[in-house]
């Protein structure tokens, strides 16, 4: 069987078509939507920036359009959605707690997430946290006393926050809601009744079979390479994993115009044969499954970047919390922005294209939805602008007035 060759363009089509990005829904969001958009991603990473939207609520919406952020909270709280470790910190369906599970149960292995040394100094303060929240019911770090300042003249991690994270990330713990972004605990066996390890534990060369499963699902059009970090997996056998989901008529390979061998999803080959075109334009997180590999969204949206919140201010390029722009199947530009809530004003501090993108009617119009759109979504009725491209938004240098969500 001959080999397809694809367009640069067709292959970024069909990752986005995968990820949900292709089109502009075409109807108002459900609460269900929530659940189904995070199984077609396989997971949301979490970020507690809040400068704009959070991430993870941001990422939804470049995906659902206008709804209510509160939806995700409360698909947390009815027991749909879980967090763990994956990508990173992730919201990821209930129902995959088998995938991270083996991971929960080798805690020594997640790094920095988890220090056996902290857990057995305090053993006794942390049995007596585990009696405590059996006794009395789920609890915050918020809960407990903070310490006062440590030699540093900063303000340590106070001993319950750090008791609890090494509870979580050790499985003996999980998150069952947030109140204000601050996570509420309570005991796994509390929240998942039904599981039993010694029936129900999959070993985690089974596991990571089924993680690359939902990456290749996830991306859609993929590079063998791209898929280990999807969930952070080093994956040694690889090679193994691709030949079975070869044989098991999950995905096809492909040629890719610039990028030479790839592999595409066979949920897609329909799409493929329709030749799918890109429509929509939309504000992405710097934590969107399409840009947290920087070496994918270079190799295949010949994006270069980086956050740099984390970065000096005397050092950034572009701004301290930069936000990718999507449009008609490209990431054109990047803008650095800031909500002012109380004033009801989106500031864009900051917005640049990139190279050999050229403004014009198109570009302006989907970009000036996109943001228009994710300000009012925030409750904008305002937004201002600052350093602009010559010949963008020439009519709104003023700033521009829009009606609230």
């Amino acid at each position: 069987m001959s080999v397809p060759h694809l367009s640069l363009q067709t292959a970024r089509n069909l990752h986005l078509a995968a990820q949900g990005l292709l089109k502009k829904t075409s109807r108002r969001a459900r609460p269900g939507d929530v659940l189904a958009t995070i199984q077609r991603m396989s997971l949301l990473q979490i970020d507690t920036i809040n400068i704009v939207a959070r991430s993870p609520y941001l990422v939804l919406f470049s995906r659902l359009g206008d709804y209510p952020s509160h939806w995700l909270d409360e698909a947390l709280k009815k027991g749909e959605l879980m967090e763990y470790w994956a990508h990173e910190a992730c919201f990821l369906p209930r129902s995959d707690f088998h995938l991270v599970r083996h991971r929960m149960l080798a805690p020594d292995k997640m790094g920095w997430k988890y220090r056996r040394e902290w857990m057995e100094e305090h053993a006794a303060e942390i049995d007596a946290l585990i009696a405590h929240i059996q006794q009395n019911g789920p609890v915050r770090s918020a809960d407990f006393e903070h310490p006062r300042k440590g030699a540093s003249g900063w303000w340590e991690w106070k001993p319950h926050k750090r008791h609890l994270e090494g509870l979580f990330t050790a499985g003996k713990v999980m998150v069952i809601e947030r109140r204000n972004f601050q996570r509420v605990y309570d005991l796994t066996h509390r929240v998942m009744p039904e599981w039993d390890d010694e029936r129900d534990l999959l070993s985690p060369q089974h596991a990571e079979r089924l993680m690359v499963e939902n990456s290749a699902r996830s991306l859609g059009l993929f590079r063998a390479q791209w898929l280990a970090d999807y969930y952070r997996l080093r994956l040694p056998g690889l090679p193994g994993i691709l030949e079975h989901l070869q044989e098991k008529g999950a995905m096809v390979p492909v040629n890719v115009e610039k990028l030479g061998p790839a592999w595409l999803h066979t949920a897609l080959l329909p799409l493929l044969d329709n030749n799918p075109v890109a429509t929509h334009s939309a504000v992405l997180s710097p934590f969107d499954p399409v840009v947290w590999d920087r070496k994918r969204a270079e190799q295949l949206f010949d994006f270069s970047y980086r956050l740099e919140c984390y970065t000096p201010a005397a050092k950034r390029q572009y701004g301290y919390f930069v936000l990718p722009l999507l449009h008609r199947g490209r990431l054109v530009g990047r803008m650095d922005a800031k909500m002012h809530r109380k004033e009801a004003r989106l500031e864009v501090i900051s917005l640049y294209l990139e190279a050999g993108i050229k403004p014009g009617a198109s570009l302006e119009k989907g970009l000036t939805s996109a943001i228009v759109d994710f300000a009012r979504w925030q409750g904008a009725q305002r937004i201002t602008f600052g350093l602009l491209p010559d010949d963008l938004f020439t009519a709104y240098r003023q700033g521009l007035e829009i009606d609230a969500a």
